[in-house]
């Protein structure tokens, strides 16, 4: 059994949005291959979300992915992991901050990924109703510049998923069902990612 089919054997609410999350995967090995990186955003529980996810690319995850780069000396480089470019733009607290302060909290997300992206990067904006404010001016920015978006968000999809590349809304509506299902759709989708980048002739042990 492949691991979408595992996916959605444990959450079969899932099947509903099966084709959207592989051509999520595909879009997140994409990025990393042209070189790009994931930025990500998000409020309240969808903003800890962005930092799991972060954290499930910044090392390993399922797989060691050992670092091969000889010209990091050995006893640092036996000590680290094989990373994927991540950025939780919820964890940039100083940046963070002053932006509310001295600007539109409204386009706090949309400042930072201005300062951050670049074309051919992708982000990750997550919204459980679809139209929080300082997510979709993000949204509205990473397409001017270039950069694609991957939307995490609920039943309604709301005005994110008019937005963003490629979406993906759980058949829930409720803010808090609706991120019980976030949470397996991005554990497949680090996966997949670290699997297709450091792994990608072989399968899960």
């Amino acid at each position: 059994m492949n691991e979408i089919c595992k996916l959605t054997a444990r959450y079969p609410a899932l099947c509903s949005c099966e084709n959207e999350i592989l051509a999520a995967a595909e879009l997140m090995v994409q990025t990393y291959e042209h070189g790009g990186k994931i930025l990500l955003c998000g409020n309240g529980g969808s903003a800890a979300d962005c930092d799991h996810i972060a954290g499930e690319l910044l090392k390993g995850f399922l797989l060691p992915r050992k670092v091969e780069n000889e010209k990091i000396p050995a006893a640092i480089r036996e000590k680290l992991q094989g990373a994927l470019p991540a950025v939780s733009l919820p964890s940039l607290t100083a940046a963070l901050t002053a932006s509310i302060n001295d600007l539109d909290a409204e386009f706090v997300y949309a400042q930072l990924l201005y300062g951050l992206a670049k074309e051919g990067d992708l982000l990750i904006a997550i919204s459980t109703s679809g139209n929080s404010p300082n997510v979709l001016h993000a949204a509205e920015l990473a397409r001017a510049v270039g950069v694609k978006t991957l939307a995490l968000t609920g039943n309604s999809g709301g005005r994110l998923a008019k937005i963003a590349d490629i979406s993906i809304c759980v058949p829930e509506s409720e803010t808090y069902l609706v991120q019980e299902l976030h949470l397996p759709v991005y554990h497949f989708l680090c996966a997949e990612t670290e699997r297709r980048i450091f792994q990608p002739f072989g399968d899960f042990n």
